[in-house]
């Protein structure tokens, strides 16, 4: 999936220079919360992560982020994608969220700062989830992470990198056997 610029858009569109202007208002970063809001529902005081993480759903086979982490070729990319999200943001150099391509590492990460929620708890968004599948014996240990959207009727909604080798949306009641925990960045 390719997006195309404001630039393109505007041309597609045929915009005169007024509605260009209008435009490059309407997306200055001061207006990133009412995009939020308008476009994905998102009422935090710190959603972009959630922001950026929206952007990329449809994206299938996670190139832009096993190769931003500096892989030569397709890993399981769950965290990679994650750790891309954060680094778009500046997290990553500001230390609010670790580069991990491995769950277990950004698990270990969250804990080590006490930054870490169990399973059973109720998540925030720009929360970072972490599973621990049934498939692979719910032996305790991270399989899976993501970034969580909202939370709504006690379900969590989360923005997923390689569920089915896509960025796709899912959902799972809060509390569920299968979610190992959160990290909580401080924000």
């Amino acid at each position: 999936m390719s997006h195309k610029s404001v630039g393109e858009m505007a041309a597609q569109y045929g915009f005169n220079q007024e509605q260009k202007d209008y435009l490059n208002e309407l997306l200055q970063d001061k207006n990133n919360t009412l995009w939020s809001s308008v476009l994905y529902g998102i009422n935090t005081s710190d959603n972009q992560i959630t922001t950026v993480a929206l952007s990329q759903v449809g994206n299938v086979g996670g190139v832009p982020y096993w190769s931003w982490y500096g892989f030569g070729s397709r890993v399981e990319w769950c965290a990679c994608f994650v750790s891309w999200c954060a680094n778009e943001c500046g997290y990553i150099d500001t230390g609010v969220i670790p580069k991990f391509a491995d769950c277990q590492t950004g698990v270990q990460w969250f804990k080590d700062r006490g930054q870490w929620l169990d399973g059973s708890a109720e998540p925030l968004p720009g929360m970072i989830i972490f599973y621990d599948w049934e498939s692979n014996g719910l032996d305790g240990q991270p399989d899976h992470t993501a970034i969580v959207w909202k939370i709504e009727d006690g379900y969590v909604y989360t923005v997923e990198g390689n569920w089915d080798d896509e960025c796709k949306i899912s959902c799972r009641p809060i509390g569920e056997y299968q979610i190992l925990g959160y990290g909580a960045p401080a924000y």
